[in-house]
């Protein structure tokens, strides 16, 4: 789905996390970061990814991580997600997909015989020069920590 590959240079980024905060790319300069796309806040798939990531976040800054998940839903609704699970971690409200096309996540998908446009759920690694190290598309939401940090 994606046409950046391992190599390239992250796609700069601007945009509000679930409390209103401006993130950027460049704040996380000299860090590695996983940034994952998910399509729906507090859908089954979504939640168990999520909480994979939460459940060992001491383990990713043990290894220099920091974590961003994204999706299009509001800032409310980012807010209303984080807040349930407790995630350590910000959530980007992209609401105008300027992040989400800008990676390349948007695209036609296939749910139960019926095709529609939406998020391809994907994670981004990309290491503290703000260059992309793996892309994984076939995501294990169950398992997601092991599959980014076996790596």
């Amino acid at each position: 789905m994606t046409t950046l590959k391992v190599g390239d240079k992250a796609p700069d980024f601007n945009a509000l996390d679930e409390a209103g905060n401006q993130i950027q790319l460049g704040d996380y300069k000299g860090k590695k970061l996983v940034v994952f796309f998910y399509p729906k806040a507090s859908t089954p798939g979504c939640t168990a990814e999520a909480c994979n990531l939460n459940d060992n976040y001491e383990r990713f800054k043990s290894q220099g991580y920091e974590i961003l998940g994204v999706s299009a839903d509001s800032a409310k609704r980012q807010s209303n997600f984080k807040n349930k699970y407790a995630f350590q971690y910000p959530l980007l409200a992209d609401e105008d997909k300027s992040v989400i096309n800008a990676f390349g996540v948007w695209g036609p998908k296939k749910f139960m015989g019926k095709e529609y446009d939406g998020i391809h759920r994907t994670t981004f690694i990309i290491n503290e020069e703000g260059i992309i190290e793996e892309i994984i598309t076939k995501v294990k939401t169950k398992t997601h920590t092991d599959q980014i940090l076996q790596s």
